[in-house]
């Protein structure tokens, strides 16, 4: 039967790559299953629960009767404060024509790429990087090319080093900021000189990811799209998992060349039209209305960082640095490859991650899910006390290696 599902399944599903968060998450559900008592830093979700005044807005919609199919781009109402937020919080002009929204920004990411990419095309990820970039890339027929920055440079790339990798087969270039899964956060000046090279190469369309906007420690959020030599080049990619604690919704957005909106939008009416009408209504309300509990949540990430960060710096051998947004920490472990606790060898980031989840019952992804071999990344969007607990056992537990 196994010969036969090879022949059934094309070379696209079996040549993707299993989500390497999903995965783990599934992992730690097994041991707990188990009867361990497993800690899971593996998924980037915020444990808080969605405010209370965006959830009366999701039952009031019901009650009112949205429960019928939405167009397909959004509805208006959502659009316009869409609209209203970029021109607020991003000096970024957009059109109602020039959002779309989707079922997630996962899927408003993958409208870009189908629309844009093909065999032949190259689209440089700038490593470390999500992990579905990449595998999203590869179902275009499409080849990733890989910009990688090291802890050292905080993990950012620099604009002659995006410049080296472009050729002419260049279509597409991605990245986020607050970047999952380093934290890392590109400032103004950062992005303009990105911007000034990018103006040399107008065949490359940039696709800048700010899920993580609201979580940003550094002070005001920058967008490459307000800079206005790439604006008309520029796709903004948004929505509210992370800001709002809304992942369950599964609502993202994105601003666009009106061109390339009108692709998404063709695109994602013959896959799964529009998203869902009630959730929609209470995102067009949470954008207008109080945001007190975004800051708080904020505030919070903020001090996890300070507790998780400095309890990573007091393990030897493990090399914190100090991300600047999102709710991650992503340090290089490289010093204890070929390290043994006489049983196992620690040859990589994924043998890393497999013996905590043993030995710790700690769950975490291995940073060769996102392009760093040398790494591993940890959620702290969950409790301070099982983050103290986490960490503790993770010292323990490296403290055995030779």
């Amino acid at each position: 039967m196994a010969e036969l599902v090879q022949t059934l399944l094309t070379q696209r599903i079996q040549l993707m790559e299993e989500s390497a968060t999903i995965k783990m998450a599934q992992m730690a559900r097994d041991l707990a299953a188990q009867g361990h008592d497993v800690i899971d830093l593996s998924l980037g979700e915020p444990d808080f629960d969605t405010p209370v005044h965006i959830k009366e807005a999701a039952k009031k919609a019901l009650d009112d009767g949205f429960t019928k199919y939405t167009p397909v781009p959004g509805t208006v109402e959502l659009r316009k404060a869409i609209q209203a937020k970029f021109k607020r919080d991003n000096n970024l002009d957009y059109e109602i024509n020039q959002i779309v929204v989707s079922n997630g920004a996962k899927q408003s990411i993958a409208n870009v790429c189908l629309s844009l990419l093909e065999k032949g095309d190259e689209a440089l990820i700038l490593a470390p990087y999500w992990v579905s970039y990449a595998e999203i890339v590869k179902l275009t027929e499409a080849t990733p090319v890989y910009v990688y920055a090291g802890i050292e440079d905080d993990y950012k790339s620099s604009a002659s080093q995006i410049e080296a990798a472009i050729t002419e087969r260049t279509k597409l270039i991605i990245f986020s900021s607050p970047c999952n899964p380093t934290g890392s956060v590109y400032t103004y000046e950062e992005l303009e000189s990105i911007a000034e090279m990018l103006v040399r190469h107008e065949q490359v369309t940039i696709v800048s990811d700010e899920i993580y906007e609201y979580i940003n420690f550094s002070g005001k959020h920058a967008s490459i799209g307000a800079f206005p030599q790439v604006k008309d080049r520029t796709v903004t990619v948004n929505g509210f998992s992370k800001g709002f604690a809304m992942t369950g919704w599964r609502l993202g957005y994105i601003g666009a060349p009106a061109w390339l909106a009108s692709a998404c939008n063709k695109m994602q009416g013959q896959i799964t039209s529009g998203a869902a009408a009630f959730s929609q209504k209470a995102a067009a309300f949470a954008l207008g209305s109080d945001m007190t509990p975004t800051w708080e949540m904020r505030d919070a990430f903020l001090r996890r960082r300070e507790l998780v960060t400095g309890l990573m710096k007091k393990i030897p051998g493990m090399n914190v640095n100090h991300p600047q947004g999102a709710f991650y920490v992503f340090p290089d472990i490289s010093a204890f490859f070929g390290k043994t606790d006489g049983k196992m060898v620690i040859r990589d980031a994924d043998d890393f991650c497999e013996y905590l989840l043993h030995n710790a019952y700690v769950a975490a992804v291995s940073g060769a899910a996102f392009g760093a071999d040398n790494c591993f990344r940890i959620s702290y969007a969950t409790s301070d006390e099982k983050l103290t607990e986490a960490i503790r056992r993770i010292g323990e537990a490296l403290g055995k290696l030779k």
